[in-house]
């Protein structure tokens, strides 16, 4: 949680999409652990990682998403495209039929994000230079065509990947700031006039309600999620005592220890994962 006067750290989900082995994961290995696995191994549905990147205007959050390659994932990939804020459209430049698939990737982007996304051509295995089948030209013309950004990186090497993140980071974050989200997904402006002491706006009494409805039904459900797991652990407790006839093992059999709890939502303990939006 943030301090009191600190503003929240953003967030941006950066996707990652491309072809079978041109390198997706090996490029976000590389740059969140500086390591590169020379052992192949290849995405099964989408991995995700976080990672915060220093800019020149704070630091900021990256939300990395590893998408898989092979045709049998292809349905899951949209899903993730539609709320992202970056796609990273990657090619092997030693391989053209990934560089020609680009084009299929752009489309899909657009398809679901229009032009509210930033998206970035990157050629990767640049250090195979020997067996290159792309060459640098034609990659500025695809980005040109595309009206995209591109760079040449080798996850291998490590060279220009913190570069491409740095980049994307910065951009993203100029782009938040000059371009603010709409209407209906801004915080309603502050009513002229005077506030109660509990904030609520003088006039908006509906309003008001629904909040203070929403607030208890919250407090509610985190009583009774108190409730229920301290019920749990008593008869949990109870299971280790030493049984004085056959309604220990009864209720060994009703409350076995493998039981899982969901914790209802907005509660503040240890059971709580916040999602990532």
């Amino acid at each position: 949680m943030a301090a009191a006067g600190t503003a929240p750290l953003k967030k941006y989900k950066l996707v990652f999409i491309g072809d079978q082995s041109v390198g997706k994961t090996s490029i976000i290995s590389r740059f969140m652990y500086d390591t590169f696995d020379t052992h192949y191994a290849s995405t099964i549905g989408i991995d995700f990682v976080s990672k915060s990147v220093p800019i020149d205007r704070g630091t900021v959050r990256l939300q990395l998403w590893d998408t898989a390659g092979q045709e049998r994932f292809r349905s899951l990939i949209p899903a993730y495209i539609r709320d992202s804020q970056v796609a990273v459209v990657v090619f092997d430049i030693t391989s053209r039929a990934s560089f020609d698939s680009t084009t299929t990737w752009i489309a899909d982007v657009r398809a679901q994000r229009g032009n509210d996304v930033i998206i970035v051509l990157v050629g990767n295995k640049t250090d195979l230079v020997s067996q290159r089948e792309v060459s640098a030209a034609e990659i500025e013309q695809r980005a040109n065509e595309q009206e995209i950004m591109f760079i040449e990186t080798s996850a291998k090497e490590g060279f220009n990947i913190k570069l491409l993140f740095r980049r994307l980071a910065t951009v993203r974050a100029r782009a938040a700031a000059h371009h603010p989200p709409p209407a209906a997904h801004r915080p309603p402006p502050a009513a002229a006039g005077l506030a109660d002491d509990g904030g609520a706006r003088v006039g908006d009494r509906h309003d008001g309600r629904a909040a203070d409805d929403g607030a208890a039904r919250r407090r509610e459900g985190c009583r009774a999620g108190r409730r229920l797991r301290r019920g749990l652990l008593l008869r949990r407790i109870n299971l280790y005592s030493k049984p004085t006839d056959n309604t220990h093992c009864r209720g060994q059999s009703a409350y076995g220890l493998s039981r899982s709890v969901a914790s209802p939502p907005f509660c503040d303990t240890s059971f709580f994962i916040e999602p990532i939006l």
